[in-house]
């Protein structure tokens, strides 16, 4: 039976901790916000939430089970690969549809955040997204979501992440009016970007440096860049750093300290990185590397064609 006092909480990593309820195997798990954006995850049985409310988006994604909430006066059920979009200050609560529990992954979003990308995305201030139906089968939402939990939430993947977000958010929401996304690239400026990205691979790059070199807000240049380059400025400036650090796998140099040159946290962020873009270990790699010279050594490696 649910209480009937609400809890109010900035996110789901504040506040909640208190109404989780059940089997001692259930857990919760969030980030510390960056850039008013919040990571949280869980894995729950039982009455999980007592009625609550956050004032930021709440746009998730249901992992395993079934999760049975009530939501602007109605229930609502998710299952495996469902989207849900809770919007600001609207009061919900959360349990278990089965006995097996259910496990979810969610991203809080400030709706200042939100405003800020929809003005960008559209040319022009606008009303936040609204999306009535609270469940969907939004790909775009499960993408963004699926990539915002693969990628640390640092500044410049946090401005890529916002930008995926609220362009699913425009899909799906009830007024589309206005909702095309602009096309429009200052080439000269993201430009620049690519520029500075490639002389600074080896260190922290903020969104404010980009800002001030390119004169685009972070939203517009997170845009701008993937549609000239294909991908977000944080996974360029990851892949330049993995060149970097790549090159010097073949010589004898210690892992950590290659990783600590190329830029990152430490040896196994760098491990993580490497073997997301490659599908090797730098470890393997280097050994793989080791062998092949040793084998060829005296002629060259053969190539596909032979």
């Amino acid at each position: 039976m649910r209480a009937s006092r609400n809890k109010e909480a900035r996110s789901g990593g504040e506040g909640l901790e208190r109404s989780c309820h059940g089997a001692t195997t259930s857990w919760i798990a969030s980030t510390r916000p960056v850039d008013g954006v919040e990571l949280f995850q869980a894995w729950l049985r039982g009455e999980a939430y007592e009625k609550h409310r956050h004032d930021t988006y709440a746009i998730g994604v249901t992992d395993t089970g079934v999760q049975v909430f009530d939501y602007r006066g109605a229930v609502h059920a998710r299952t495996p690969g469902d989207v849900v979009v809770l919007h600001p200050d609207e009061p919900h609560d959360g349990r278990a549809g089965t006995r097996d529990g259910f496990g979810y992954r969610i991203v809080y979003v400030e709706p200042s955040v939100v405003a800020e990308a929809v003005r960008t995305l559209r040319g022009r201030p606008g009303p936040l997204p609204f999306v009535s139906a609270a469940v969907s089968n939004s790909r775009a939402l499960a993408r963004a979501i699926a990539r915002a939990f693969r990628t640390p939430l640092v500044p410049l993947a946090v401005d890529s992440l916002v930008v995926e977000l609220i362009e699913g958010l425009m899909e799906v929401a009830e007024d589309r009016v206005g909702a095309r996304v602009s096309r429009r690239v200052a080439v000269g400026a993201v430009e620049r970007a690519r520029e500075f990205l490639d002389a600074e691979r080896t260190r922290v790059v903020h969104s404010t440096e980009l800002e001030a070199i390119t004169g685009l807000t972070r939203y517009d240049l997170a845009r701008q860049f993937r549609i000239m380059f294909g991908t977000s400025p944080y996974r360029y400036l990851v892949m330049r750093r993995l060149a970097f650090a790549r090159e010097r796998l073949h010589g004898d140099r210690p892992l950590v300290e290659i990783a600590h040159d190329a830029g990152f946290a430490d040896q196994a962020h760098f491990t993580r990185a490497f073997r997301s873009a490659f599908g090797l270990t730098p470890a393997r790699y280097r050994r793989l590397s080791v062998l092949a010279a040793k084998r060829f050594r005296g002629g060259p490696a053969p190539t596909a064609a032979s």
